[in-house]
């Protein structure tokens, strides 16, 4: 990798790294660690909304730390404080007052955070995002400085040298779930449609159409049932309550002799196929989804047809899932499932559902 002109503030052994995020930490929390550095993640950013979206954001930058075994601390979430810190500069341009105030906030709470811990040094990894301003994120870093004595704020351009390609590449390597927008409200508003935003457009959705979602999965499930009369082997799924109902449809595939197999989460980031008989091979599993408590499948036999739910999906077959990715890691292990139908109510079929590199397509939508 090439290698960046990157100084390292005399005496600096470790240093807490605020992150925004984990592509944007990962090819800095590497050079870091090639260079003798040790951070420690702080994951302080209530600016980022909404809650679903700050948790997968959360959560990923967790992943990353553990999977280098560097430590990790949460900063909580407190988007009504980070509010009422930006107040009035709510139609501000980005690069202008609101996000200085929400960098000086950031960034004063990390060179707390690093006086609390005994650590002189603190570093963010904004200074690496394309859609931050540099020169307002060193001003903030100093202004944090200032505010909290015997703490020295590390001003970076953490862009250059290469790291913002490495930082493509380790987005692959790890997965990573890739956000489209810096991360508020505000910088939302004029973004593409996100994931998360589109999560919470179709739950609104299910709210407005509560009372017609059993008629609708019946009239779904009919239809699923003729879809699936030639097929010998199905893999389906048990449904939550706001998904299609396809209950009853699971038990009369099985009674009818098919081989029907349920998913079973098994990890942290994989799941496994289970012979479904009854409802009574059914228990609670991960996120109190009933799961199956059968012999596990033996891939002795081709599956004809995978039953996928999903948040929303688009004419092109692009899902949107409920953002762990169980179903995306499962489906590109197994490409040799013949038919990936995904299944969803009417007004889960939207224009374009966001789509990342790591994301699987189904190939056909029912309804």
């Amino acid at each position: 990798m090439k290698q960046p002109a990157i100084t390292i503030p005399e005496g600096c052994s470790e240093v807490l790294l605020h992150a925004c995020c984990a592509p944007c930490s990962s090819a800095i929390v590497e050079w870091l660690l090639q260079h003798g550095v040790r951070p420690t993640i702080f994951y302080y950013n209530p600016n980022i909304w909404p809650r679903e979206e700050y948790e997968i954001r959360k959560e990923e930058s967790k992943r990353h730390a553990a999977s280098l075994g560097i430590d990790w601390i949460d900063g909580d979430y407190s988007h009504e404080h980070w509010q009422g810190s930006i107040c009035g500069m709510e139609d501000a341009p980005e690069r202008g007052p609101r996000c200085q105030q929400c960098f000086v906030l950031r960034l004063t709470a990390t060179a707390r955070k690093a006086a609390q811990l005994g650590m002189r040094f603190f570093a963010t990894t904004l200074a690496s995002s394309r859609w931050k301003s540099l020169e307002q994120i060193e001003h903030a870093g100093l202004l944090a400085q200032q505010a909290v004595p015997d703490t020295v704020f590390w001003a970076q351009n953490w862009r250059k040298g290469g790291l913002q390609e490495r930082r493509n590449q380790l987005l692959q390597q790890y997965h990573f779930y890739n956000q489209q927008y810096c991360g508020c409200e505000f910088s939302a508003r004029n973004a593409a449609p996100t994931k998360p935003a589109l999560r919470q457009q179709m739950r609104d959705a299910k709210q407005q159409h509560k009372e017609q979602l059993a008629s609708l999965s019946a009239a779904i499930a009919e239809q699923l049932q003729g879809r699936l009369a030639d097929c010998r082997v199905v893999m389906a799924y048990w449904p939550l309550a706001d998904e299609v109902d396809i209950s009853s449809l699971i038990s009369s595939l099985a009674a009818s002799g098919k081989t029907v197999l349920l998913p079973k989460v098994t990890g942290d980031e994989t799941m496994e196929l289970r012979h479904y008989t009854s409802v009574h091979d059914l228990a609670e599993g991960a996120f109190h989804i009933m799961e199956p408590t059968g012999k596990p499948f033996a891939w002795d036999k081709p599956i004809d047809v995978a039953l996928v739910p999903g948040m929303a999906f688009d004419a092109a077959g692009h899902r949107l899932g409920r953002g762990r990715g169980y179903y995306d890691r499962f489906l590109a292990a197994h490409p040799t499932i013949q038919k990936r139908v995904g299944v969803c109510f009417p007004f889960q079929r939207v224009a374009e559902v966001p789509s990342d590199a790591h994301d699987v397509s189904v190939d056909e939508l029912i309804p």
